[in-house]
């Protein structure tokens, strides 16, 4: 399985071709999702085998470049065309008039000294139109350009491996494969990676990394909860993350999900796409699970164990090295108050509440 990055990101994942298996089905676990947001659960690898069923030809699975249009030929139009025809439902004629009036030479270029950025007044497309207006209004109202460096930021990541080949012919993603959107959400509180215990829960059913000896089963607490006085949840199944990949599973889209490690550290992960691989996709498989997006965190940590958030801040502090200082409620406490709450040193304190409560 594929796991992502932290801070809310979206990130794709490959999943690997195997064969199905059944799902559990027929347990009574609670479900909060909006019907209209999420899909019903459906078997990843099925879904997979049921598109490259009804795609005919070689041309449609594959993950080689287009031919430029300069060099095709009678033929090449010809099959371009039936196949047009055959995914729109419409004749041969309409297909040919659809390829001479919108085909890549119909493309209009920008004369010398045009600028691409600047939407002329008199835009007769709908969708420039609109976003001229967004723009217009984006000018007025941003004073600062952290959303526009936010933006940017954002974009590198998505781009930076579209169409990346490997350089090992076996890593090169086989046509046909799946691939799969994730977001997955901040946790309220940070944690240092110092355990390797770690699980996925989908549909019922929780995935326990135990690749390592000294990894433990984080799930047993909770499905030893769930069993005890008939709490009407079912009976939750527990497997091995690493014997499983996302192909095997049976999944809902929009639906949260969990990925638990460090304990208690808890992160909703939302799958919000599955689709066949494209040739513009990056096509090195051990660049997945590939980061293509990344929330933009303002938080402010705490000076001493840089680990929580921060809940104070001092000023003219006889203890701090910055004026002012920030510091979580724990270190706070410690640093200034001894063990009968008697106040240590000057300084002026006062609650703190963090940017980042608002993200």
């Amino acid at each position: 399985m594929a796991e992502g990055s932290p801070g809310g990101p979206a990130c794709s994942g490959v999943a690997d071709r195997q064969e199905p298996v059944p799902s559990s089905g027929g347990c009574n676990f609670p479900e909060y999702e909006l019907p209209e947001l999420s899909t019903r659960a459906f078997h990843v690898g099925s879904f997979g085998e049921l598109w490259r069923g009804r795609l005919r030809g070689a041309d449609d699975l594959s993950l080689e470049e287009p031919r430029p249009p300069g060099g095709r030929g009678g033929a090449d139009w010809a099959r371009e065309d039936a196949a047009v025809a055959r995914d729109l439902g419409c004749s041969l004629e309409a297909a040919a008039e659809l390829r001479a009036v919108c085909g890549l030479d119909k493309l209009k270029c920008l004369e010398e000294g045009e600028d691409p950025e600047i939407i002329p007044e008199d835009v007769d497309l709908v969708t420039l139109g609109v976003r001229k207006k967004l723009m217009e209004h984006r000018e007025e109202t941003i004073t600062i350009d952290r959303v526009c460096r936010q933006e940017t930021f954002a974009y590198e990541m998505e781009s930076r491996a579209i169409g990346k080949r490997p350089e090992n012919p076996a890593d090169l993603v086989e046509p046909g494969e799946l691939i799969l959107s994730l977001n997955i959400l901040y946790p309220v509180i940070f944690h240092k990676d110092l355990y390797k215990s770690a699980f996925f829960y989908f549909e019922g059913t929780f995935y326990n990394d135990k690749r390592y000896p000294e990894c433990r089963d984080l799930s047993r607490t909770i499905i030893e909860w769930s069993e005890a006085h008939d709490r009407g949840y079912g009976k939750f199944q527990a497997a091995n993350m690493e014997d499983f990949t996302f192909n095997d599973l049976h999944i809902k889209l929009g639906f949260p999900y969990l990925y638990c490690h460090q304990g208690d550290c808890e992160h909703v992960v939302v799958i919000t796409d599955i689709r066949l691989v494209h040739h513009d996709d990056c096509l090195d498989r051990t660049l997945y699970p590939l980061l293509t997006k990344k929330h933009w965190l303002w938080t402010r940590k705490c000076f001493v164990c840089k680990m929580y958030t921060a809940r104070w801040v001092t000023n003219n502090d006889s203890f701090a090295p910055e004026d002012p200082c920030f510091f979580c409620d724990v270190c706070f406490r410690m640093l200034h108050y001894d063990s009968e709450g008697n106040k240590l040193g000057e300084f002026l304190a006062y609650p703190y509440v963090d940017p980042g409560t608002f993200n």
